[in-house]
């Protein structure tokens, strides 16, 4: 049964519009030409956040994206809120910042709740990340009734989920998704851990979490969506991409590398996964 969400009433009673803050700047030179994404970059509410800039570069990922103040737009399966810590903020009061979850089989429970009942649940939790300031929270799921934001997104934005996405079968109803709630020649950007492109399909099916450029492409292509550019700010050439226990077995999880090892040290050499940085565009 589709649950109906409320838009009017989430926006009134859980949307997250507090006064603007003004935290203090960080030096990332990826934002340098863009102080209000310093200043959310920087912001005392990333607390240990930013010791992952260093492989996520979220700046340089965010203007990529062409994301703005103001705009509005939905960040696919937040977690923990990595991202909705800049995003937020870095909106403003002008902006809306829309929480996409999938729907959930039943049988997934422990870590997965969190991502059910975004509507009623996720605007809490927003404020507990960013107590001030930032752009009005709303969340749902991907079989809330969506009619009343269709149309409204000016980006969609998927990092590191399509091997979820693929695994757990949400790939369909996510995109189907955001693709009614893209304004027309919207954009939506994926950051998705990249396996080598003559990686076996054994090992890209979203197990292990890498997922080949040329896959990714074509299933969004297949969806209505064209490549409008792609980047490789989130390149790393150190990356095998070829771990048995999949893209885990590096940081920050270290699957397999016991703290104080010298194998969980070089895989800290190595650092994150390699990535892809795509940007599409919604076709007609």
């Amino acid at each position: 049964m589709r649950k109906f969400l409320n838009v009017a009433a989430v926006a009134a009673m859980a949307a997250v519009t507090f006064a603007n803050p003004a935290p203090a700047l960080a030096d990332h030179h990826e934002s340098a030409a863009d102080p209000a994404l310093a200043a959310a970059l920087g912001s005392e509410v990333r607390g240990e956040d930013g010791t992952r800039d260093q492989y996520r570069h979220p700046g340089e990922t965010l203007s990529f994206f062409g994301v703005k103040p103001g705009m509005t737009v939905v960040d696919y399966m937040p977690a923990g809120g990595w991202y909705s810590r800049i995003i937020i903020p870095y909106l403003g009061e002008g902006g809306t910042y829309i929480a996409l979850n999938p729907e959930l089989h039943p049988s997934m429970t422990g870590y997965w709740d969190m991502y059910r009942g975004t509507a009623e649940k996720f605007p809490a939790e927003a404020r507990e990340w960013v107590p001030n300031g930032g752009a009005r929270v709303i969340g749902a799921n991907t079989d809330d009734e969506l009619d009343a934001l269709a149309g409204t997104a000016d980006r969609v934005l998927i990092f590191r989920e399509i091997h979820n996405m693929r695994r757990f079968g949400w790939f369909h109803d996510s995109v189907v998704a955001a693709r009614q709630l893209l304004k027309d020649e919207g954009l939506l950007g994926v950051v998705q851990h990249r396996a080598k492109a003559d990686a076996p399909a054994s090992y890209v099916l979203g197990d292990n979490g890498y997922q080949r450029e040329e896959d990714v492409i074509r299933l969004f292509e297949a969806y209505g969506f064209e490549l409008v550019e792609k980047s490789e700010i989130n390149a790393n050439p150190k990356d095998p991409a070829d771990w048995e226990t999949g893209v885990w077995s590096l940081p920050p999880s270290y699957r397999g590398a016991e703290e104080g090892s010298e194998e969980r040290a070089r895989r800290a050499e190595i650092g994150e996964s390699d990535r892809m940085t795509l940007l599409f565009r919604k076709r007609p």
